[in-house]
């Protein structure tokens, strides 16, 4: 693995770990991951304290026996595929092709 020749020490797993590719790898998943993850769970607290907090106004109605409260529920369904969907994409651009590369140059050692 070593472009200088020399024998790298570890499994081929740990040599791919320790490459510049693998860790910008790393940091196109974090990139996304940890603020999506951050925006979601902030968005699901919002939603927790709406209904600890204030009762009046998730109770609301807004049309027959639907309340403000039943739509925030709801649209945190309707987020978690939102956001499961925008993943894939990603995953697909940017993830997808440099771990497609890291497999070939794994499986091209072994």
């Amino acid at each position: 693995m070593s472009s200088t020749g020399e024998r790298s020490t570890g499994t081929v797993y740990e040599q791919v770990q320790a490459t510049p590719e693998f860790a910008d790898l790393r940091r196109r998943l974090r990139r996304f991951v940890f603020p999506m993850s951050a925006a979601f769970l902030i968005w699901y607290l919002v939603y927790v304290l709406l209904a600890s907090y204030a009762p009046e106004f998730m109770s609301i109605k807004v049309l027959g026996n639907i309340n403000v409260g039943l739509i925030i529920g709801l649209l945190q369904f309707v987020s978690t595929f939102v956001i499961t969907t925008v993943y894939v994409r990603y995953a697909n651009k940017h993830l997808d092709p440099a771990a497609e590369q890291l497999r070939e140059r794994i499986e091209g050692v072994a």
